[in-house]
């Protein structure tokens, strides 16, 4: 309804989806969405290295509360 392409509605799903899934795993959703343009995932990586940049990872749930407690004492 809201996109104009499939190519659109494909993109919004995955922004979706990575809100919802910093979320339900307690993780800041800006910060976690600024740690993933950062790191710049895309279709050539392995799932390992995808796996590095799940909100359900204990590095990244450790990186994303760093950014929020450095945010915090700005």
């Amino acid at each position: 309804m809201f996109c104009d392409t499939p190519a659109g509605a494909q993109a919004s799903a995955m922004a979706y989806t990575m809100v919802e899934m910093s979320k339900a795993n307690k993780v800041n959703v800006y910060h976690y969405l600024t740690f993933l343009f950062d790191h710049q995932p895309n279709e050539k990586m392995t799932d390992e290295e995808l796996e590095r940049l799940a909100p359900w990872n204990e590095d990244v749930k450790a990186e994303i509360q760093r950014r929020v407690e450095a945010q915090n004492n700005e």
